[in-house]
C-alpha cells in the first residue's frame, strides 16, 4: 500500500507554504536588495546561486544545489564549489548557511570563486524554527554573520535585518500552537499549523514598524549582508548605495 503524499497534495502544500507561511523572500526589503544586486549581471557577466532550491532568479545565474531539480544546473556542496577561482561577478545565498556543516568554509568558497570586483549577497535566519533541508545546524546573530564574512577575508558593505521581528514571532507562535495541539493528538500538528499560519498572518504586517526599533536585533527573523573582497572595485563602490559596516 502506498502511504506517501500524493503529488497533488504535495503541490498544494508547497504552494500554501510559499504563499502564506514562508513569504519573506518576496518581501519588499529582500526583493529590492536582490534586484539591486542583479543589476551587476550586465551582458557577459556571470553569477552563481548557492542553494537555489526551486528558484530561478536570472538567466545569467548558474543554479547550484545539493539535489537535482527543475532549475538546478550543478549538483554540489556549498563547501566544495566545483568552479575555478575568481570567475563570478555575483554570488547569491538565501537561507542556505544554516544547512551547511561548516558555514565558515562555505563562505570562503563563495569568496574564492568571486571576482575581485564582485559582490556576495547572503541571507541567513535568526528567529525561525527548525527546518531540515536535508539538515539544519545553525542560527545567526548580527555579530555571527559579520564574523563569518570577515573571517573569509571579505569586506562587509551592508548588513541589515531582512526579516523583521513580526515575522520572526509569527514563525515561532505558529509552531508553538501546532506543537501544543500535537500533545493532545499527534495528527493535529499539520492541520493546526496550517490554520495558525492563516490566523496569525497579520503579525507579519508589523515588520516595518518593529524593524525600526532599537531593540529589533533581539528577535528578527533574519539578516542579509552584502560583502565584497577587500579593497573593492571603485566603480562598484561609487555606483552603489551599500554602506560599509
Amino acid at each position: 500500500m502506498n502511504t506517501g503524499t500524493s503529488p497533488l497534495l504535495k503541490s498544494w502544500r508547497n504552494h500554501f507554504v510559499s504563499a502564506v507561511y514562508a513569504t519573506h523572500n518576496s518581501s519588499r526589503q529582500i526583493r529590492s536588495t536582490l534586484d539591486e544586486c542583479l543589476t551587476l549581471l550586465h551582458p557577459g557577466a556571470r553569477g552563481l546561486v548557492v542553494g537555489c532550491g526551486s528558484t530561478n532568479l536570472h538567466p545569467a545565474l548558474i543554479n547550484l544545489d545539493l539535489v537535482s531539480g527543475t532549475n538546478v544546473h550543478v549538483i554540489a556542496s556549498a563547501e566544495h564549489l566545483p568552479f575555478p577561482d575568481g570567475i563570478f561577478d555575483l554570488v547569491l545565498s538565501q537561507e542556505v548557511l544554516e544547512h551547511v556543516r561548516d558555514p565558515f568554509k562555505a563562505m570562503r568558497e563563495m569568496k574564492r570563486v568571486l571576482k575581485s570586483s564582485g559582490i556576495i549577497y547572503c541571507q541567513v535566519p535568526f528567529t525561525i524554527g527548525y527546518h531540515p533541508g536535508p539538515t539544519d545546524f545553525w542560527r545567526f546573530t548580527k555579530e555571527g554573520i559579520l564574523q563569518i564574512i570577515q573571517q573569509a577575508g571579505l569586506s562587509c558593505r551592508e548588513l541589515k535585518i531582512a526579516v523583521g521581528p513580526g515575522t520572526g514571532f509569527y514563525r515561532i507562535v505558529v509552531e508553538f500552537t501546532a506543537i501544543l495541539s500535537a500533545r493532545l493528538c499527534r495528527k493535529l500538528y499539520k492541520p493546526v499549523k496550517g490554520l495558525s499560519a492563516l490566523f496569525f498572518y497579520p503579525l507579519k504586517w508589523l515588520d516595518p514598524l518593529l524593524t525600526g526599533s532599537p531593540q529589533a536585533d533581539r528577535i528578527p527573523g533574519g539578516y542579509l549582508v552584502i560583502a565584497s573582497p577587500k579593497n573593492p572595485d571603485q566603480s562598484f563602490a561609487e555606483g552603489k548605495q551599500f554602506r560599509e559596516v
